[in-house]
């Protein structure tokens, strides 16, 4: 199964499986994680779930699409690697793929 390495809001790391077909939203918010409000359930349109994808990784994801870049001018701390945790569903492509959760809170 894919795993996702998390850092959390308070530094901590976690790596979780997360099945293929899942967001990477849904992998942090079932394990509880610290940061990943998540309250809209993954309709991008809180940006609770906002998180800074490592470097490596981000050119591996598919593009933003409109309505997440929207989204994204509302969140705090915004930057180039930002993403919302919500539209990234997991694939045995990104097995490995390391995220900080943003302060969401």
């Amino acid at each position: 199964m894919p795993r996702v390495c998390y850092t959390d809001s308070q530094g901590a790391r976690h790596d979780v499986e997360v099945d293929a077909g899942f967001t990477l939203m849904e992998g942090a918010f079932n394990q509880q994680l610290p940061g990943m409000v998540a309250e809209c359930g993954g309709a991008a349109a809180c940006g609770t779930c906002h998180c800074y994808v490592d470097e490596e990784w981000f050119s591996r994801l598919p593009p933003i699409e409109d309505l997440e870049d929207a989204m994204l001018y509302m969140v705090e701390d915004r930057r180039d690697n930002s993403r919302l945790t919500c539209q990234i569903h997991m694939t045995d492509e990104l097995d490995g793929i390391e995220l900080q959760i943003a302060d969401n809170e």
